[in-house]
């Protein structure tokens, strides 16, 4: 796999025009080192829309979905800095997802990815999920620019979750149900696999789709105890 590990959160968002600055300064400086140091934590990354949106796709990895239930990460969610109550007052539009890795294959990380949230009917999943792990993902890895294919399900039940953090945001937030990235090394590269995706998708009956493309702007990965 090229992802790190077997649990994910990604987190789409827009922000208000005037706090943009801010949430450079605060994602950069304070929250993504602090999410690193979270135990089980593996790496942060963070994407802006150049199609689609919202206008913020973040990414974290973890060594397993039950880090992302764990103590660890729900105490740190439940006691927010100030600096954070103040910065996520400006999200607007998020859907955020606490995701189970299904698939995960490539030779690494790309500069570009694309996202795509999906439903699927419960009583379809285990053949929705077999068809696209045995015989629609595998073939894309090898395509031209592509580093690496992802499909995550969403735990429905740890994403609901309602912690201080959550309730600092102005808006609700969107659970989505099913998500697959496509990293590659350009826009071009991505997007094309998505439509062979979107087709696929298709032919197993699915027809609603969230999709943009995101170019990535910063990373933060797991450092030495103290030097985060």
């Amino acid at each position: 796999m090229s992802l790190c590990g077997l649990g994910v959160v990604t987190i789409w968002h827009d922000l208000l025009p005037e706090a943009k600055d801010a949430f450079y300064e605060w994602h950069n400086r304070e929250h993504m080192p602090e999410r690193a140091g979270v135990p089980g934590f593996r790496r942060g990354r963070r994407y802006i829309a150049t199609t689609g949106g919202p206008e913020y796709f973040n990414l974290y990895e973890a060594d397993s979905p039950e880090v992302l239930g764990g103590v660890d990460y729900l105490t740190r969610l439940n006691h927010p800095t100030p600096w954070s109550r103040e910065v996520v007052a400006s999200f607007r539009n998020v859907a955020r997802g606490v995701c189970r890795v299904l698939y995960s294959a490539g030779v690494g990380q790309g500069g570009v990815m694309l996202t795509l949230r999906f439903d699927v009917p419960e009583d379809r999943a285990t053949d929705v999920c077999a068809a696209l792990r045995q015989r629609l993902l595998p073939p894309l890895t090898d395509r031209v620019g592509v580093s690496g294919v992802h499909l995550c399900l969403v735990d429905d039940a740890v994403s609901r979750i309602e912690t201080a953090e959550k309730k600092a945001r102005s808006e609700g937030t969107q659970i989505p149900h099913w998500v697959l990235l496509v990293e590659g090394i350009c826009s071009a590269s991505v997007e094309a696999v998505a439509v062979s995706l979107r087709e696929g998708l298709l032919s197993l009956g699915l027809s609603a789709f969230d999709q943009a493309t995101y170019r990535f702007e910063y990373q933060r990965c797991k450092l030495p105890a103290g030097d985060w």
